[in-house]
């Protein structure tokens, strides 16, 4: 009898997004060009294109940053991030607007980029701006450190900060933030947090769980994406493009 092939798994791959005038963008001097010399995937859009049009039918991919060639006309890319924006599939997706020396004071640090990149382009300049806006972008977890955001957790260091800045923690608020990253995405009741934080011999209540909580939320504000759920306790929220149905842990 044959057997049925196994089911291929899906692979998901990453490109760099440049959006810019259609005319322009893959001039040789261009970040597309420049990009796919150094090795990257990069997919071109024109800044009134419709964003939906990067993703291709029947593929798996994800952006990894998004460049806006806006040269001498910053207004125009702006215009093109906001229509972005509006696309859920961009979320924590970083974005780098690419401007003339001549047009750095027109852009608005209140625009919406995360970073900016003169041209002409310095090719290893261009390509680890890319990368830099693309880690304080992304989340991971490894045994020693977890990246939640714009937070970083080292276990190792017993340390914490928040875009780079270092934030004084007692040693039951870090060891309680560790564990929240180490169980992402689940549901943890207040008993449970005091058992495995504080220890069965502690003898205090399980209001202790929440002072601590309202501590490190007014250390780290609202980088800190912790829900409190009534009657059942706390949750770290997971990224929204890996999040799995919450189990409570008791």
């Amino acid at each position: 009898m044959a057997q049925t092939s196994p089911e291929k798994r899906s692979v998901v791959r990453s490109f760099v997004a440049v959006i810019g005038h259609g005319p322009f963008l893959d001039r040789d001097d261009g970040a597309a060009t420049v990009l796919r010399q150094l090795g990257a995937t990069v997919r071109t859009l024109d800044l009134w294109d419709d964003p939906a049009s990067l993703f291709e039918e029947d593929e798996e991919v994800r952006p990894r940053a998004l460049l806006f060639e806006a040269l001498d006309r910053p207004d125009l890319a702006v215009a093109a991030l906001r229509a972005v924006q509006k696309e859920q599939v961009f979320d924590n997706v970083g974005a780098i607007i690419a401007v003339t020396v001549g047009q750095i004071a027109r852009i608005d640090p209140s625009s919406g980029f995360d970073d900016f990149v003169l041209h002409p382009y310095i090719p290893e300049e261009l390509y680890s701006r890319i990368r830099a806006v693309e880690w304080r972008r992304s989340e991971f977890a490894t045994e020693e450190r977890h990246k939640v955001g714009n937070i970083v957790v080292d276990k190792a260091a017993h340390d914490v900060t928040v875009d780079g800045r270092p934030v004084a923690l007692t040693a039951k608020e870090f060891s309680l933030l560790a564990y929240l990253c180490e169980r992402r995405g689940k549901v943890l009741s207040r008993d449970h947090l005091l058992a495995r934080v504080w220890g069965n011999r502690y003898d205090g209540g399980p209001r202790t769980v929440d002072i601590h909580v309202r501590r490190l939320r007014a250390k780290l504000g609202d980088t800190l994406p912790l829900e409190t759920l009534r009657g059942s306790g706390y949750k770290l929220r997971a990224p929204d493009r890996d999040a799995q149905p919450s189990k409570r842990e008791r």
